[in-house]
């Protein structure tokens, strides 16, 4: 890596090709004014700011929180662990560190507190940012071996409180070299200990600027968003919003009931979330007050997203001609491959496919075992070209160079291209079952038969026989008669398993971990 070289930041955001985090809500508010920011909690860094906030007030609070950090101590190149309760103040405390030139590592607060220890020993003995709650579950840890300082955001017993420094004067901006570190964000662990990705400000600005020609239709439209604050892809939607002057809604609950009102009293233009809580959000779709009624254009990454949500959220707007963008990529890679749905096309699209690579940004192919490109509609592993793939996994660097091939990043998916380009997906590798084709396009097919499902997953047994592990909406037991004309026509399957969706082991991000799930299955968990 290369040394850092401080200096005052006097280039415009994506200057050297860099998309930058420490100056985003300045910016903002010096183009746009106080456009308002809604929340739906107090900040826990400042409650007293109460949930009606603006560019103007996020930009104050993130350079006053810089000044904070920078009187503890802090300096660039330093590496600041964000490990805290869900709430907006990840995403100042994040651009906050990123201001001074130190370097974000954003921890997700569902992980457990023996994952978190192994990830913070692989960082360079950074600081720590946390609260009373979260330092609670890491008691267990030697903390004082893995951190250089512990500072809370709130009052723990102990504990040196983040507030100690309030009134410190900030510093000027820092801008380190486009190359060198700017976030550390990690994989979803779905398979095993989430790896540590190291983004840069020039792979990040490849990331940004695609997003920002996509969100040109929709500039200036309200926004709600419920997105995990510690996924790089929050940053990049964060960076196009703010650009075009978006007003916000941030979700931390995304309990329908709660979100309801909220999306009511703002009727947001833009809504994006996670595929699982747009599940959850089909309940908005004939909520009093027409929540989504003023929808212009729904986002939908991390993970698939079945036909049968994108029907209905599309069928719940008012506007003329919504539509539901659909991007596929990883913590890694960023977005590979997108595609728009309207109503028109979410009406016969296949749920399998997720779109073509980004021209002038990414490629994409399909490779047999032995890396060679396979003939159109021919099955093999997924493989990414991008100019916005992170630098590297910290502490696995060996991981990370047996992913990548002559600059083609191994995705881990199977999935083929037709003869137009278009990407299909089919499985990720490890949670492919011989005895289904693809366990996503049986998923979709369930779902959209059964309106009651909340969530259906196949996941191999003791056998590998496919078992499917479903979720109903409430407590009611699923009906096997239904469940028996909703399969005719499938592979076979074993009985279904009818966990509660609260129960199923998921992500920040709210994927479910198959892997997880088929190991308690083996182990004899039951509902």
């Amino acid at each position: 890596m290369r040394q850092s070289q401080a200096q005052p930041l006097s280039l415009p955001l994506l200057a050297d090709r860099g998309f930058y985090l420490g100056p985003v809500f300045r910016r903002a508010a010096d183009r746009h004014g106080a456009v308002f920011v809604t929340l739906d909690r107090p900040l826990d860094v400042n409650p007293s700011l109460g949930v009606d906030l603006s560019y103007t007030v996020l930009a104050d609070v993130v350079e006053e929180l810089s000044g904070r950090l920078w009187e503890a101590g802090v300096r660039p190149s330093e590496q600041v662990v964000v490990h805290k309760a869900d709430n907006v103040d990840i995403m100042l405390l994040t651009c906050a560190v990123s201001r001074i030139g130190a370097v974000p590592v954003l921890l997700s607060p569902t992980l457990a507190p023996q994952v978190a220890g192994q990830l913070l020993a692989r960082l360079r003995r950074p600081w720590l940012i946390t609260d009373s709650a979260t330092l609670g579950g890491l008691k267990d840890l030697a903390l004082s071996g893995l951190v250089r300082r512990t500072l809370c955001v709130d009052d723990a017993p102990g504990a040196e409180p983040l507030a100690k420094y309030t009134g410190a004067e900030p510093p000027p901006p820092v801008r380190l070299h486009p190359r060198e570190p700017a976030l550390i964000t990690h994989s979803s662990g779905t398979t095993g200990v989430p790896k540590l990705a190291v983004h840069c400000a020039q792979t990040m600005w490849n990331r940004l600027v695609p997003q920002q020609a996509m969100g040109w239709p929709t500039r200036g439209e309200p926004a709600a968003l419920h997105m995990s604050f510690v996924h790089s892809r929050f940053y990049h939607l964060l960076g196009v919003l703010l650009h075009f002057g978006s007003p916000l809604v941030l979700i931390t609950d995304p309990d329908p009931a709660a979100v309801g009102p909220l999306l009511v009293r703002h009727r947001p233009g833009i809504v994006e979330t996670h595929p699982n809580t747009f599940v959850l959000w089909e309940e908005l779709t004939d909520a009093p007050g027409a929540p989504l009624s003023r929808v212009r254009s729904y986002g939908s990454t991390f993970d698939a997203i079945h036909p049968r949500t994108v029907r209905r959220l599309l069928d719940a707007s008012r506007r003329r001609t919504p539509w539901l963008i659909q991007l596929y990529g990883q913590s890694e890679t960023g977005p590979v491959a997108f595609q728009w749905l309207t109503r028109r096309s979410a009406a016969r699209a296949d749920g399998r496919r997720v779109g073509i690579g980004i021209p002038g940004f990414t490629r994409v192919r399909v490779t047999d075992a032995e890396g060679r490109r396979v003939p159109p509609g021919t099955p093999g592993r997924i493989e990414a070209r991008t100019r916005g793939r992170i630098l590297t996994y910290l502490g696995m660097p060996e991981r990370y160079d047996r992913q990548l091939t002559d600059g083609w990043w191994e995705m881990g998916d199977m999935g083929y291209r037709s003869r137009l380009g278009a990407l299909y997906l089919i499985d990720r590798e490890v949670d492919q079952i011989d005895a289904v084709h693809s366990n996503l396009e049986v998923e979709d097919a369930l779902m959209s038969r059964l309106e009651e499902l909340r969530e259906v997953v196949i996941v191999p047994g003791a056998d590998r026989e496919p078992v499917p592990v479903v979720c109903v909406r409430g407590e009611r037991p699923l009906d096997p008669e239904r469940w028996r004309n909703a399969t005719a026509g499938l592979p076979a399957m074993a009985e279904p398993r009818q966990w509660r969706f609260e129960d199923l082991p998921m992500t920040a991000t709210w994927k479910v971990k198959r892997v997880e799930i088929a190991r308690m299955l083996t182990e004899g968990a039951r509902a």
